[in-house]
């Protein structure tokens, strides 16, 4: 936790915790819920705020933060945040379900905390805007013991790989489920059923994207009414004449029609009044038709004089089951062009903005999607009643990537405090949460650009102001050795598909060794994940192979393999609604159950020196000592070699492990069925000389193996 730099207790603790000064007019209260929680719960802070800004994303116009005193004494900071609350209902049937997400009550400002001293705490909130500084009154609460593992981080006992707070180990089993939203594969729904899946299975963690532009769930990007973010020309321009002169932007018509067209599909509320309003400004006059669904809004807006403003208010109620807003279009019918400005649709009581995205001056970098980040809420609570734990990919790479060209010039200062924003808006709103695994910079930015600067300073920030110390990562579209070796990223990433024209890794099995081999040499004391994986086409699509391989044998092996092979997870496939359809969440639980008592973080393990006789097996294992931990395969099981045709799955009963540099003495051998997950054998031997001979058990494809001291000898 962090401390408040600079200040003895004693001090710090009369100035946080003082009486408010009479001489600010403005108030701010603070609501604590629930009052009593466990170690690593959420506790809750509602913070009436009697003030609007332009930006409440921006810390430097609002800067709001919940000020806290531990049952230690320590004063701890926790940034506030600015939210937009929303009624959610599944509506629709199959492939035509759509999420219907509707404003409940105005913006509010919360702060949330995860405690982990057991006791009583004090909390006030501080503001700083315009108007000065101003505090809340004291509330309190208090934490219980619980049974919380905390925030996962690397093991002090051996850092390769990830343990909890509390101590226990964690090895990553999962994959990717990068795009979540409207539209998509995956919406919450769907979500919350793929982690149930992956939770029965033994599966524990995930890589999700906030950062997917305007196709899913993206916290800040360019999401637009006015087009998408793979389009050239968008219908928009500086404001003509005088209105232009601050820089603002309005949308043009011409004579064909435009679409208004929001990535969010907006919702409406049976049964309630809307209005829909902005201003229109044609070169001649003109006519400006305004058509929702089949039907036109009312009468047309009229412009008879050209060059000024008119501007429009439309009222309609929805209909008894409309939830929906639905397709309009605008189209201009007159001399010249037309320009639209501040569309607008607001119940007509007033309230929340329903026609956000058609803002036209809102800043791509700076905000932050009310829609999604809600959204994200729910993801990040799902993974918590299931048992997940999440890799956050938060930087939307194309708004930033142009700006990182320089670490001289001013567009890379200003990528920097943009990138340090949006992080403590994640802090303040998710990172209470132990499920919570790491921030992901970037999805695969460009490895040639000169990022350690960027990454540096980010790390710095993050130090002062996450709590919680999360882990940090990024990716690169090629493997760049030097982000393994960056002390501001703690976990080094790499990505990697089998493609037709990749004729250097023969197989799955070798592609995820080699993998892990490039990370643990570019990265010996850190924890490593290949981030991305998959069988891929020439042009990176989904190759037909992955249909084709019904059994997953591809799927089955790499995992196998990469989960013994030194890394800190097992690799990360990519292909989620692929997975999904062929039900592949099965695939986890043999693995999963097989590493349950495998001892990661406690500094005993390394690779095995192991060989095989009587059959041409590969062997990846690790071990110690007193230990060995092995997965054996056949080479003609990889799916490149049975998709080709040349090799079958054959029976392997003649074959002899040897096993260097174990310790004297008494073992029991457990031999494990892969697909099955159950134990097939069963035996104890004798090690002498520090070399086992061990017979292995007959099976075809794969078999893994566990050999455990259990009691000393000469």
């Amino acid at each position: 936790m962090r401390r408040l730099p600079f200040l003895l207790p004693a001090v710090v603790a009369m100035l946080l915790f003082a009486p408010r000064s009479a001489s600010c007019q403005k108030t701010l209260s603070l609501a604590v819920s629930p009052g009593s929680v466990g170690q690593y719960e959420r506790v809750e802070f509602v913070i009436g705020v009697d003030a609007e800004y332009a930006n409440p994303f921006n810390p430097h116009e609002v800067d709001l933060a919940v000020l806290l005193e531990t049952p230690g004494g320590d004063q701890l900071q926790v940034p506030g945040f600015c939210c937009q609350q929303y009624r959610h209902r599944r509506m629709g049937e199959g492939r035509e379900s759509r999420d219907w997400l509707y404003p409940d009550a105005p913006p509010a400002w919360k702060a949330r905390f995860a405690a982990s001293q057991v006791g009583s705490y004090r909390a006030v909130a501080r503001l700083s805007d315009r108007d000065g500084t101003r505090q809340s009154e004291i509330v309190r609460f208090q934490c219980r013991p619980s049974d919380g593992k905390g925030f996962l981080q690397a093991s002090p006992r051996d850092p390769r790989f990830l343990e909890f707070g509390e101590g226990e180990p964690f090895f990553a089993v999962g994959q990717n489920l990068a795009f979540i939203g409207s539209g998509q594969y995956v919406g919450l729904a769907k979500t919350e059923e793929i982690f149930a899946n992956l939770a029965q299975n033994k599966a524990n963690f995930l890589r999700i994207w906030t950062c997917s532009e305007d196709w899913a769930l993206a916290v800040e990007a360019r999401k637009s009414t006015w087009g998408r973010s793979w389009q050239r020309q968008w219908p928009i321009e500086p404001m003509p004449g005088a209105d232009g002169a601050a820089g603002r932007k309005c949308v043009v018509l011409g004579g064909e029609p435009l679409a208004v067209s929001p990535c969010h599909p907006v919702a409406l509320m049976p049964q309630t009044r809307y209005v829909l309003s902005g201003r229109v400004r044609g070169e001649q006059p003109g006519t400006l038709h305004i058509q929702r669904g089949r039907s036109s809004l009312e009468s047309p807006v009229a412009v008879g004089q050209q060059n000024r403003w008119i501007d429009f208010r439309h009222t309609f109620a929805a209909g008894q089951e409309e939830h929906w807003f639905g397709r309009m279009t605008l189209r201009w019918e007159g001399g010249g062009r037309a320009w639209l400005d501040g569309l607008s649709l607001r119940e007509e009581g007033g309230g929340p903005e329903l026609l956000w995205e058609a803002e036209v001056n809102r800043p791509e970098l700076g905000f932050y999607n009310p829609v999604d980040c809600w959204m994200l809420d729910r993801v990040v609570e799902s993974a918590e009643k299931h048992g997940i734990y999440l890799q956050l990919c938060l930087l939307t790479r194309d708004l930033y990537m142009p700006s990182l060209k320089d670490p001289a010039a001013p567009a890379y200062d200003e990528a920097i405090e943009h990138a340090k924003n949006l992080l403590r808006y994640a802090v303040a709103r998710w990172g209470y949460s132990t499920s919570v695994a790491a921030w992901e910079y970037f999805n695969e930015l460009d490895p040639g650009l000169p990022s350690d600067r960027f990454y540096a300073e980010l790390a710095a920030f993050l130090d002062r102001n996450d709590p919680y110390r999360h882990l940090r990562t990024t990716s690169t579209w090629g493997p760049s050795a030097k982000d393994c070796r960056h002390p501001g990223l703690d976990v080094a990433q790499v990505h990697y598909y089998l493609r037709p024209d990749e004729k250097r890794l023969r197989d799955e099995v070798e592609a995820a060794l080699d993998r892990a081999g490039f990370l643990r040499e570019h990265a010996p004391e850190k924890p490593v994940l290949v981030g991305e994986f998959g069988l891929a086409t020439s042009n990176w699509g989904l190759s037909p192979g992955m249909k084709e391989d019904r059994q997953l044998v591809h799927f089955h092996n790499a995992l196998w393999a990469s989960a013994l092979s030194g890394a800190s997870g097992t690799v990360l496939f990519w292909w989620w609604d692929q997975l999904d359809r062929m039900d592949a969440y099965g695939h986890y639980r043999p693995l999963g159950e097989f590493l349950e008592d495998v001892p990661f973080g406690s500094g005993s393990l390394k690779s095995v020196a192991a060989r095989t006789t009587g059959a041409e097996l590969r062997v990846v294992g690790l071990g110690g000592p007193d230990a060995a931990y092995v997965w054996l395969f056949d080479p003609r099981a990889a799916w490149t070699s049975l998709a080709a045709g040349g090799a079958q799955p054959r029976s392997i009963d003649a074959a002899v492990l040897w096993i260097e540099g174990l310790e004297p003495g008494r073992y029991a051998v457990r031999w494990w069925h892969t697909r099955e997950g159950n134990v097939i054998a069963e035996e104890e031997v004798r090690v002498a000389g520090g070399t086992l001979k061990l017979a292995v058990v007959p099976f075809e494809a794969d078999v893994a193996g566990k050999i455990r001291r259990i009691a000393p000898g000469k």
